[in-house]
């Protein structure tokens, strides 16, 4: 069973630290390869528990990351007057 599986009386009480994300990337790493490896003997109906969990951990992991206060925000697109050098252009060739 999936390490994100937590019963309803201890949720919330888990700690969130690096190795426990690093193990539930590693764990969908290889639900994964398990889905991909019955999709080719094509037994998709046993796949489907396995995506299951799978969605279930990116869920979590990105609920993880949402909550985050040291999340670091997108960068801002340029404006449409502001042109990065390296998309002008000048008589057809690219650079300044």
């Amino acid at each position: 069973m999936s390490i994100v599986f937590v019963p309803k009386k201890l949720r919330g009480k888990a700690k969130i630290n690096q190795e426990t994300i690093q193990r539930l990337l590693d764990e969908n790493d290889q639900l994964v390869r398990c889905i991909a490896e019955y999709m080719q003997k094509g037994r998709a109906v046993e796949c489907v528990q396995y995506q299951q969990i799978l969605h279930r951990n990116i869920v979590y992991l990105a609920t993880i990351a949402d909550a985050s206060p040291d999340s670091v925000p997108p960068c801002p697109n340029p404006t449409s007057n502001e042109t990065p050098a390296s998309t002008q252009t000048v008589n057809g060739h690219g650079g300044p």
